[in-house]
């Protein structure tokens, strides 16, 4: 039931949008069956004349900085993790 209702939303709310844009128009005269008409009838796209682009390649020479690589020593921070030692609770010694 309720797709129903939502497929019959749907279906006025397209009308009232090609109503509004002018692409639907209902004609009612008295006495006679509304006449419905669509207006599909684009108008043209405009003439543009546009440049090109060419993409290639070309050999220049450029500086480019040289990275040299030394030991040096340095002091760094230490980390150590010891795992805990077994233990027995209170209530296992007899």
């Amino acid at each position: 039931m309720r797709g129903i209702l939502v497929l019959l939303g749907i279906i006025i709310l397209a009308g009232v949008v090609l109503m509004s844009l002018g692409m639907l128009r209902v004609d009612m005269a008295n006495g006679s069956w509304p006449s419905i008409s669509f207006n599909m009838q684009g108008g043209k796209l405009p003439t543009v004349s546009t440049g090109s682009i060419d993409v290639g390649t070309t050999n220049k020479t450029v500086e480019v900085p040289t990275v040299q690589m030394t030991n040096t020593t340095v002091t760094l921070p230490t980390i150590e993790v010891k795992q805990a030692g077994n233990t027995t609770a209170p209530a296992d010694k007899q």
